[in-house]
């Protein structure tokens, strides 16, 4: 007689994903027709399942369906205008009443049940708070959103402490500001600037679609935020919002974003603990790679540095000079395109080298790969026997301070760069001294 179970084989396959999960951090979002009474119950044990399991967890909620609904009842139709309400005071204490009971009935779920329920003996502690800070939208067209707001920052030192003593961050869709006034926030909005200030290891979208489809009806596993973008159009609604949030996430050093549907009630589990997934996960990690520059890498060079040249964060290079120094050069290619670059100069007799021309495209800043590109760097600094790093800056001064380097005078320079020195720039001077390798 055959006494196994299906579950025990899905669990013992599941450790490696228990492990490898343990400790990281997952922003995850839910939009609010995925919350609605006959459906929280499941995801939120989920989410509880996954905090029993150490993965630190944020979680934005969005409240669309119910805000919708309760202005429909009270027979308040705000103006719309680029795809946002005008939220006057009257829509504003709708949205802040249907966003508090979401809120509060999302952690009533979160704490201990009863003996016979998923979550028994379980405590959470689940905490919100001013945890975003907004500003307004403004006046777009001529139009004034009045209590509209947009994402200013999240607090990312308080979250991570919360995160540090093992508490569940619940972030509603509302932002503070700094004068004291709440705003109406998107979601979508929230959970990117989440993850991204976080370094989130993942950012999980929960909405309506389960992911990207391609021309044959079958369901795409993995893309890139380029083939992502490609399949959808602004018609899409809320799919194409969110597409747009994931690879925006990507780009900014989101390791992996997945778009799940609430509609399957397994979806959060299956994409997690199992090898397919059931979901669309976009990643930034495939077309990349950091490597020494080649002559074919000038065009690129130049389109990355002409606009920092323009705006006078870089000294000018021309194609002969980069030509002449292209073996100085590292880069960060992307998909066939120079994303970022730096380059090492080598001063030998001083025993020095300066750090010269770092770079990263507009679209992909807000990671770390100026990180990257400066331990490529002090990596190649130390193989040439180099024991310190000097550099030059008359924009990016607290970058180089956030990265060990220290203010210095000129007269730490090499010689032969002291003698170069452009006295009109009146560049601020870093050292860095290398630390053995």
């Amino acid at each position: 007689m055959d006494t196994s179970f299906p579950f025990a084989d899905w669990f013992r396959s599941s450790s490696t994903y228990i492990d490898a999960h343990r400790g990281r951090t997952f922003v995850v979002l839910i939009e609010g027709e995925g919350l609605e009474a006959e459906r929280r119950a499941p995801l939120i044990q989920d989410l509880a399942l996954l905090h029993t399991l150490g993965v630190r967890l944020v979680l934005v909620f969005g409240a669309r369906t119910q805000v919708r609904r309760a202005l429909a009842q009270a027979r308040v139709e705000p103006r719309r205008h680029q795809g946002r309400f005008v939220v006057d005071e009257q829509a504003m204490t709708i949205i802040e009443r249907e966003i508090s009971a979401l809120r509060l009935a999302i952690e009533a779920r979160l704490s201990p049940g009863l003996s016979n329920t998923p979550l028994h003996g379980v405590e959470i502690n689940a905490i919100s708070g001013n945890l975003v800070m907004a500003r307004p939208l403004g006046i777009r067209e001529g139009v004034d959103f009045l209590r509209g707001g947009e994402v200013r920052r999240v607090r990312t030192a308080a979250i991570r402490n919360l995160l540090d003593q093992r508490s569940l961050v619940v972030l509603p869709p509302l932002g503070y500001s700094s004068t004291g006034e709440v705003f109406d926030i998107d979601a979508a909005d929230i959970a990117r600037h989440a993850a991204v200030s976080l370094v989130a290891d993942k950012l999980i979208i929960l909405g309506h679609a389960r992911g990207l489809y391609d021309a044959q009806g079958g369901l795409l596993r993995q893309l890139s935020p380029g083939e992502a973008q490609g399949l959808v159009c602004d018609d899409d609604g809320e799919l194409a919002e969110h597409v747009h949030i994931a690879c925006t996430a990507a780009r900014q050093g989101v390791a992996r974003t997945h778009l799940l549907s609430w509609r399957d009630r397994d979806a959060l589990l299956a994409e997690l603990f199992t090898r397919d997934g059931v979901g669309t996960m976009i990643t930034r990690e495939r077309y990349e790679q950091l490597r020494t520059a080649r002559i074919d890498d000038i065009g690129g060079l130049q389109e990355l540095l002409r606009p920092l040249e323009e705006r006078g964060m870089l000294v000018a290079r021309s194609r002969e000079r980069l030509e002449q120094e292209i073996d100085d050069y590292v880069v960060i290619e992307r998909d066939g395109m120079v994303i970022g670059c730096a380059a090492l100069y080598a001063y030998p007799e001083a025993a020095c080298g300066e750090l010269a021309c770092v770079a990263v495209h507009g679209s992909y800043r807000g990671s770390d790969r100026g990180s990257t590109l400066l331990a490529e760097v002090e990596k190649r600094a130390r193989a040439a026997g180099l024991e310190q790093l000097f550099a030059l800056t008359t924009h990016t001064l607290h970058w180089f301070l956030e990265h060990d380097f220290t203010l210095a005078d000129l007269e730490a320079l090499p010689r032969r760069r002291r003698e170069c020195y452009n006295l009109q720039r009146n560049s601020r001077v870093l050292i860095k001294a290398l630390a053995a390798a």
